[in-house]
């Protein structure tokens, strides 16, 4: 049987990406508090993880990411083979649940056109 796939934004959840875009391979900021601690949670508990971010389909953009995690995991103390299953798509994989800073749940209700004019991602409210 395999293993439910949760996918992962990458800015804004992982990163924290306070300083904005700066291009697919240019990542700068840190990790955002306790992002790695739950990623190492999520591979661990047999969820398949993948991320997948805007970055994805752009050139070197994957590899950015995995540097930078690679160096996030390093510097946290957090690095080991659970790493190496990750997966990074290059398009949004058949998810059970997606963790992404700019979605809106959907209930069945749809969101009023102002909600959607004035949504705000966690780290900009």
């Amino acid at each position: 049987m395999r293993k439910p796939i949760l996918c992962l934004d990458f800015d804004g959840v992982l990163h924290s990406y306070k300083s904005g875009w700066k291009g697919a391979d240019v990542i700068i900021d840190p990790p955002v508090p306790g992002a790695l601690e739950a990623l190492k949670r999520y591979v661990e508990s047999g969820l398949e993880v993948h991320i997948y971010s805007s970055r994805s389909n752009e050139e070197n953009g994957i590899l950015a990411m995995q540097l930078w995690l690679s160096a996030a995991l390093i510097d946290a103390d957090l690095e080991g083979p659970w790493a190496d299953q990750i997966k990074w798509p290059r398009s949004k994989p058949p998810a059970k649940v997606s963790i992404d800073d700019r979605a809106i749940p959907f209930d069945g209700t749809w969101p009023d056109p102002e909600a959607i004019h004035n949504f705000k991602p966690w780290n900009m409210r």
